[in-house]
């Protein structure tokens, strides 16, 4: 049996950087890494009261959902928590690479900020779940539709997401960036709460 809670405890905060850097490491491997960097980063970073997370029974953390809201992200941090693991140069240059994939403020839709389940664990509807935490979310806060992206390369979480109404409203190509990111475009979509 698989809760879906708000937040996470402190002590589940290691493995909830390892979760997401599992899930979004080979997108953000080539301006985050090393790993050993990458994991301190999102440690230091992730913030609890900007996701849900997916618990086994005996507490395990098996999948975690994040959000955006106008008080911060959850895997967002500043340039300060940037500049303390990877140094001023090597913060300057990846704050901007970040900022180049997503900076975008959407006042209307809820965003969603990355959803990660663990390997061993994915197809068994913890991802719809935590989706569905997200949603709720998004209707308490009083938005009329959520937003998320995904990369063309994440062929199984889009059609997870259009299986639950999420619709593809326009894609981005990189550019030059894919070489740097290792896809070549994103694609929003928006399912309505209504």
């Amino acid at each position: 049996m698989v809760s879906i809670r708000r937040g996470f405890a402190d002590h589940h905060r290691t493995a909830a950087a390892a979760l997401y850097w599992e899930a979004f490491g080979g997108k953000l491997g080539a301006v985050l890494g090393p790993e050993a960097k990458a994991l301190a980063f999102l440690a230091a970073v992730i913030r609890e009261d900007h996701c849900f997370t997916a618990l086994a029974e005996d507490g395990a953390l098996l999948g975690i959902g994040g959000f955006k809201s106008p008080q911060g992200s959850f895997a967002g941090g500043s340039p300060g928590d940037m500049r303390a693991i990877y140094g001023r140069f090597g913060a300057l240059w990846r704050h901007a690479a970040l900022w180049s994939l997503s900076h975008e403020i959407d006042n209307h839709r809820f965003l969603v900020d990355g959803i990660a389940v663990a390997r061993d664990q994915r197809g068994q509807g913890i991802g719809t779940a935590l989706v569905d935490a997200l949603c709720d979310e998004g209707r308490a806060r009083g938005y009329a539709s959520i937003r998320l992206e995904v990369i063309n390369t994440n062929w199984r979480a889009r059609a997870l997401y259009e299986r639950l109404g999420f619709m593809a409203t326009r894609t981005e190509p990189m550019g030059p960036l894919r070489y740097l990111f290792g896809f070549s475009s994103a694609t929003t979509m928006v399912r309505p709460l209504g």
